[in-house]
């Protein structure tokens, strides 16, 4: 007797365990379905990517003048309500150019090849060093941006490595889109179960995949951020509303999408 009311008390046990208990539901009939939604928003923010490059015999002359253009660009900066929080110098290399057999001799100050130099010999002394350096900057008026642009390039940047429209709710629309996903899965669920005939019951799994929030305009060209999803069809969509360019100046910013999906089980009571 003692053996047996021991073999009852492990089963009853083993029926209260979370595992056995999550195994029990999803041996019942369910229902999966699928939801999409997509936000779209204007972008509030710009991330401007510029670089100044300068070029010399000298290295210390060609840093000079690098150190020289961007002091200009950070002034200029300055002086048009940019803050120091928003602009940062985040990258500098320094590039020997040496001279090989058979290269054409290139003036480091014109780029054009020098007359009587079609044959040069190798040479173990650069022949001029190249100093580049890269300046972030956040710009939180979206209506500045021509001029920003402008004025760096007249003040010494010579190179734009990129340009990133953004929002600074990122935060909040996902969940917002995230949301409206979950919505219209448990509509789908309720069509499919009232043609069914059969009453839907709670939802039993769930797992969600988001993405976007940025577009980019760069010398690769234009390209959505976030990643993934891509293939994916929409339930829902909403437009966030606001102007889709900037109140002057030829640049228009247009709009910036913010992506959610989600699968959901329900079980069928």
């Amino acid at each position: 007797m003692k053996k047996q009311f021991s073999l009852a008390a492990a089963l009853m046990t083993l029926s209260l365990t979370p595992a056995f208990s999550q195994a029990w539901e999803q041996s019942k009939p369910q229902i999966s379905v699928s939801g999409s939604a997509e936000v779209k928003v204007v972008p509030d923010e710009i991330y401007l990517n510029v670089g100044i490059e300068t070029r010399d015999r000298d290295l210390q002359e060609a840093k000079k003048q690098n150190d020289d253009c961007v002091s200009g660009a950070l002034d200029f900066l300055k002086h048009n309500d940019v803050k120091d929080k928003d602009v940062k110098t985040d990258y500098i290399s320094i590039q020997p150019v040496y001279l090989r057999d058979n290269d054409v001799y290139v003036d480091p100050n014109t780029g054009l090849p020098v007359a009587n130099s079609d044959k040069v010999v190798l040479s173990t002394k650069p022949l001029y060093y190249i100093v580049r350096k890269s300046i972030g900057i956040k710009l939180t008026n979206i209506a500045s941006f021509d001029g920003v642009l402008s004025g760096l390039i007249t003040n010494g940047v010579n190179i734009v490595q990129g340009v990133d429209f953004r929002t600074s709710e990122l935060r909040k629309i996902p969940d917002k889109a995230r949301a409206m996903a979950v919505q219209a899965a448990k509509e789908k669920a309720g069509a499919m179960a009232s043609e069914l005939g059969v009453k839907l019951g709670k939802a039993n799994s769930v797992s969600e995949n988001d993405w976007g929030g940025w577009s980019s305009l760069s010398r690769n060209g234009w390209g959505q951020g976030g990643g993934g999803g891509g293939g994916m069809y929409q339930n829902a969509s909403q437009n966030g509303g606001g102007a889709s360019g900037s109140e002057e100046g030829t640049l228009s910013v247009g709009q910036i999408s913010v992506s959610a999906a989600v699968n959901v089980s329900f079980l069928i009571e």
